[in-house]
């Protein structure tokens, strides 16, 4: 019978183990392997070794799109679960009316895919047809101009912004309503105010969630793709092909076809975002270790 039992074990187990390693180990060790190669016109594919590693590392349109991103994380991050934050604790306060409902309204912009995001924004974001740039005009102010060179950037961040701020909120809240109401309680009867309460009791209580929050964030940052490839078309002068990280690698690999250097750069870029959210997260630890 227990021989039995680990038989059907596996036998469910089996359908995964075939997907994630056809569909993850095995691209990434290709993809690995290719990062190795390099196509010469004397030759062909011939071994390099790292050679690709050293021209990613020194390659300018690669580094450019690596500070873009940078600069992207530190101004829009704050901002984003900063809304999140204000959010969960104001449906977590006693005194929200509605909740449930505000909830959902929240979350949807996370429901709509990223695609049909960006379309939409790009609509907003038009010069003469889209209604921002209507509105403004109509009033009698110059136009925004919010697809030139200098602000597609900050465009981009308000797209994302909305994006997420609800997927980040629900984490927060999930995680605040685990913390135990008795604290909330005795602090009341303390005399402490909501905003004490907030700022010394459950924002310290949900230090873990918050720290999630920003090492997703860091990961999906700098694997921006949608929202720079699909507003290329309405601002072509605005966007590189090597705008984000992840836009170039794939510019080299299907427009360029160079999926050797393409596998490097996206290697590379895999690192990057490895360092990161480690970094992000031994740095809250240590915070907390001498918090506590």
């Amino acid at each position: 019978m227990r021989r039995k039992q680990h038989i059907a074990a596996y036998v469910f187990v089996l359908p995964f183990v075939v997907v994630f390693l056809s569909m993850l180990v095995v691209p990434l060790a290709y993809s690995g392997y290719l990062s190795l190669f390099q196509v010469r016109l004397v030759g062909g594919q011939v071994f390099s070794g790292l050679a690709n590693y050293a021209q990613a590392a020194t390659d300018p349109a690669f580094l450019q799109g690596l500070v873009r991103m940078a600069v992207f994380l530190l101004v829009q991050t704050p901002i984003m679960l900063g809304l999140a934050l204000f959010f969960a604790l104001a449906l977590d306060s006693s005194r929200a009316r509605g909740a449930g409902v505000l909830r959902l309204l929240f979350f949807v912009p996370y429901a709509v895919p990223a695609v049909v995001a960006t379309l939409m924004w790009g609509y907003l974001y038009g010069r003469d047809f889209g209604p921002i740039d209507q509105v403004v005009t109509a009033v009698g102010l110059p136009a925004p101009e919010l697809l030139a060179p200098g602000r597609i950037l900050g465009s981009m961040m308000n797209i994302v912004t909305w994006e997420f701020v609800g997927y980040n909120m629900i984490i927060m809240y999930a995680a605040l309503r685990s913390v135990p109401t008795e604290l909330y309680e005795a602090a009341e009867l303390d005399g402490a105010s909501q905003w004490r309460i907030a700022w010394n009791i459950k924002i310290p209580s949900i230090s873990s969630a918050i720290m999630l929050t920003v090492v997703f964030s860091v990961i999906g940052i700098f694997q921006l793709f949608n929202e720079p490839s699909l507003l290329k078309s309405v601002a072509p002068n605005a966007i590189s092909s090597s705008y984000t990280p992840n836009y170039y690698a794939y510019n080299l690999a299907f427009v360029n076809q160079d999926v050797n250097y393409a596998a490097a750069i996206a290697f590379t870029l895999g690192f990057v975002i490895m360092v990161l959210s480690y970094a992000v997260q031994l740095r809250t630890t240590r915070r907390r270790e001498v918090t506590s």
